[in-house]
């Protein structure tokens, strides 16, 4: 993990990551949780939790969505710092290093948690010291579909006694995502490209380009042969001449890409970065947006039976309804075209996206 985010931050632009998301499954998540409940971890270890936990300290901002999804935030006690975006996660420990450090094993230590909650990008050593430490650590394994997202969704219930919850909420994805598959399958794909800052993409094998496929666009990125977090010159952007943009992180779209559809028709969609780089219960949300935004009139024929409301913080507001009206954004009339980011800024930015990924 240090070696990816030294090399983002040397733009060197090699890093290849992501999720991939393939068609839905069809399992159901069950609703009852029994303690004492053994699971085998990322690291291979048997992990044992006598009874519910009521202390849990998250070690990543997905772990922290996840719990807050399945209505297990109050058991929270700590997180890192990139789950400040969450309603009431300041109000927990941070034990977060200074910089880009991932976590302080010390002090995860003081605040004394039943149990600690890991992504994949966790060190083994650092695990292995929490334990030492006389910590229950779960390490959780890397989530390469929307299949994994389901299932550590799942397994997240059965360790912190959320089952139920757990099983709402993948079952509140699994609808959302169907419900787009309906509606975007024998659609038309509208060229998209994601704009970040500093001139960089999201190409082929990353989580990005899998959010725009599943939502029915074709990633021009991916398209011009690009892999992974890469720059892309204008002039390919504009040989491409992509229909949409996506931009998220605070990006902006350069004035160089002005001959393009995307920029002559204002056609800019701003995702949550938040969403799109952790694999959570609200990736749904970006991936209905925009399954909404480039096919409006088969989406709203798709049969959803709820209307969904976000806000920025991720709360949701359902009523009955015969199609979806999720308001989404273009650009309105404010194109939102600037000049272009210094390319350290497209590697800051870069960073920030791989250090909120997990």
């Amino acid at each position: 993990m240090k070696q990816l985010l030294l090399s983002a931050m040397l733009v060197v632009a090699t890093f290849v990551g992501g999720i991939a998301i393939g068609p839905v499954g069809v399992a159901g998540a069950q609703g009852t949780c029994s303690f004492p409940v053994t699971k085998t971890d990322a690291t291979g270890t048997d992990v044992t939790i006598e009874t519910e936990p009521q202390r849990i300290v998250t070690l990543s901002p997905s772990a922290a969505q996840t719990m807050w999804e399945i209505g297990g935030k109050e058991k929270v006690v700590a997180t890192t710092k990139f789950s400040a975006y969450l309603d009431g996660a300041s109000g927990t420990a941070n034990v977060s290093g200074s910089g880009m450090t991932t976590v302080v094993p010390e002090k995860v230590v003081a605040q004394n948690p039943d149990l600690v909650l890991a992504p994949n990008v966790i060190p083994d050593q650092t695990v292995q010291k929490l334990r030492d430490a006389g910590l229950t650590v779960y390490k959780f394994r890397e989530s390469k579909s929307i299949e994994d997202i389901y299932s550590k969704t799942e397994q997240t219930g059965k360790l912190t006694g959320e089952c139920e919850g757990a099983a709402k909420t993948v079952s509140w994805m699994k609808d959302r995502v169907n419900t787009v598959q309906q509606a975007v399958s024998g659609e038309d794909s509208p060229k998209v490209l994601y704009v970040m800052s500093g001139g960089f993409t999201a190409g082929k094998g990353t989580f990005v380009d899998k959010i725009i496929e599943t939502a029915g666009g074709t990633n021009v990125a991916a398209e011009a042969g690009i892999s992974g977090y890469k720059q892309i010159s204008t002039e390919v952007v504009v040989k491409q001449n992509p229909d949409w943009f996506i931009v998220s992180a605070g990006a902006s779209v350069p004035n160089d890409y002005s001959d393009t559809p995307a920029a002559k028709h204002n056609r800019t969609v701003s995702l949550n970065s938040n969403y799109v780089s952790q694999p959570a219960p609200r990736i749904v949300h970006p991936i209905t947006k925009l399954a909404k935004t480039f096919h409006p009139k088969a989406y709203a024929q798709a049969n959803l039976t709820t209307t969904t409301t976000e806000t920025d913080d991720g709360t949701t507001t359902e009523s009955a309804s015969n199609t979806a009206t999720e308001t989404t954004t273009a650009s309105g009339g404010q194109p939102g075209f600037g000049a272009g980011i210094s390319v350290v800024a497209g590697a800051l930015a870069l960073v920030t996206l791989l250090a909120r990924r997990e």
